[in-house]
């Protein structure tokens, strides 16, 4: 069974960095895409980035770019996302997904996930 837990939110001063974490089981990373989003209460899901190991590519949107960055540590089955220079549009609750990297021809898109974690919390303090 596909399980993602993330870790690492808190409230955290703005213009500090943050590193989140996804750690993975019962996937093997080479199969699966895994992508960062988020959400604020009232809004959509927002996508943030993916990456393929197999690939290695990673891939983020345009409000993720520059100051996000995906990183990996597949020998502990775990992805990173580090937001930099935080600011106050940043809180929210941040996911990370997985889905099986043959099952789309789109790279990054949501509804493509499957496997969802439970989410970790970012509080963004002045």
């Amino acid at each position: 069974q596909v399980q993602l837990v993330e870790s690492g939110g808190g409230r955290v001063p703005a213009g500090n960095s943050l590193l989140l974490s996804c750690a993975t089981s019962g996937l093997t990373m080479d199969d699966y895409v895994i992508g960062w989003f988020r959400q604020v209460r009232g809004s959509e899901r927002e996508g943030l980035a993916c990456f393929s190991s197999l690939e290695a590519r990673t891939e983020y949107s345009k409000s993720a770019q520059g100051r996000f960055t995906v990183s990996t540590d597949l020998t502990r089955h775990t992805v990173y996302l580090q937001i930099s220079s935080l600011k106050n549009d940043d809180a929210a609750v941040y996911y990370c997904a997985a889905r099986p990297r043959t099952n789309s021809f789109h790279f990054c898109r949501r509804t493509d996930f499957q496997v969802w974690g439970q989410g970790t919390r970012v509080f963004v303090s002045a």
